[in-house]
């Protein structure tokens, strides 16, 4: 029993990468959406998405893209420049505590 946690730990990872999507390169468009694309579609997410609730062709993704260069502009949309981005506030309290001698 011992010996099957680590085939258990490492047969579960091999099977949910085993139903990871993959797409041709020959399926692709020259003129499908790329990086600049994938950088725009995720600034404008959250509208997007919105939209995507009321208009039934209204999409969050354009598919077919061109692939890794696409998601990693939607990635840089989202995390930099739309839903992700906000200005942080640094708060700095100056306190002093004092303990109790006994």
């Amino acid at each position: 029993m011992i010996r099957a946690r680590p085939l258990l730990a490492l047969a579960l990872p091999l099977a949910l990468a085993a139903c990871a999507a993959h797409q041709s390169s020959a399926a692709v468009a020259p003129a499908a959406p790329g990086f600049w694309l994938g950088v725009w579609h995720g600034f404008i997410f959250p509208v997007a998405w919105i939209v995507s609730l009321f208009v039934p062709d209204g999409a969050v993704y354009a598919v077919p893209n061109d692939g890794g260069w696409y998601d990693f502009g939607f990635f840089v949309g989202i995390m930099f420049l739309g839903a992700g981005s906000h200005r942080t506030r640094k708060v700095y309290v100056d306190r002093v505590a004092y303990r109790r001698v006994r």
